[in-house]
Order: C-alpha cells, then structure tokens, then sequence
C-alpha cells in the first residue's frame, strides 16, 4: 500500500471534526500514515480485555486506551491565532519547507 501524505504531525494539537468525538480537542500522540490514520490523546476511548501476563509485567482486566482515527477526521489548531485551519505548505527564503496557518498566515512548524 502506498504512503499518504497528512499535514498533521506528531505533537500538534487538534479537533475533531467528526463522529462521537466530535468538538474534543487533544494532541497528536501517533501518525499512522500507511492508514491515514492519527491516534489523538484523549479521544476515541476504547476498552480492551487483557489476559495477565507476568512475563511481561501485565495486569489482567479491562484497560481503557486510545483507538485511532481518520486523518480526514481532525483539523489541525494554528498556535498562532488557535483557530480550526487547513495547512498550506510554502518554502521559506532559507530553502525550508514549512507549513502555514490558511488564515491569518503564521507559520505552524517551530
């Protein structure tokens, strides 16, 4: 399967724009980009039944853990004007490649 391009990565913060979530703001924890996926903190709660595992150093019963997300799910916060925005892309004067806030212009990569 070919590699996805996202805007969004790792650390960002974003919003959920759909489904039972909806509205929940959280951090970009991990960018699955083979699924075009996100797994965001906070959201998408889901429980799993594990088995103990003393090995492994692991309690039995019921864990609650972050599921993933469509990336087409989640709009990326500019930390600059902290507003929903889509991301463009632009090469600075320097010859970096940098994304940019659609809205008020601001440059979201530190």
């Amino acid at each position: 399967m070919a590699k996805l391009h996202t805007p969004i990565r790792r650390n960002d913060n974003v919003v959920v724009t759909a489904g039972k979530d909806n509205g929940k703001r959280g951090r970009v924890l991990k960018v699955l980009p083979v699924r075009n996926r996100l797994i965001v903190e906070g959201v998408n709660i889901i429980k799993r039944h594990t088995r103990p595992n003393p090995q492994k150093n692991i309690k039995g019963g019921v864990v609650e853990r972050e599921a993933s997300l469509h990336a087409s799910n989640v709009q990326l916060v500019c930390p600059e004007c902290s507003t929903i925005t889509r991301v463009g892309r632009r090469i600075l004067d320097d010859g970096r490649k940098v994304r940019f806030c659609r809205k008020c212009e601001g440059v979201v990569d530190k």
